[in-house]
């Protein structure tokens, strides 16, 4: 009985050692991104043998869960990217560019 309020005592002390070294850490994106993506290939590198590549894959982005959460926040607090643009400008920009290139090219094999 005592064992699980020890385990899970233990996993909040860990939580709370977790939450205090993101909150040091740097919180520009470009940092946090590459902590994550040096993060991702420490836990890749150190998966068992005998698991698939999606496995490997899926326990290296749960290893890692904090720093992605801590990069994507540090791109919400940013602001929107691409001069304020939004995605459904680029998108609309890209239909506007695709449309007639599709067409003139349906026009070729007819």
């Amino acid at each position: 009985m005592r064992m699980p309020v020890l385990s899970l005592l233990t996993m909040f002390v860990l939580v709370d050692v977790g939450s205090a070294a993101m909150a040091a850490a740097p919180t520009e994106p470009r940092a946090l991104e590459l902590a994550w993506h040096r993060c991702l290939r420490e836990a890749y590198a150190h998966q068992p043998p005998g698991q698939s590549r999606a496995g490997d894959e899926r326990n290296a982005l749960d290893e890692c869960k904090a720093q992605e959460d801590a990069f994507v926040a540090s791109l919400m607090a940013a602001g929107p990217p691409n001069g304020g643009r939004s995605g459904t400008v680029w998108a609309r920009t890209w239909a506007a560019f695709v449309e007639p290139l599709t067409a003139w090219i349906g026009g070729l094999r007819r």
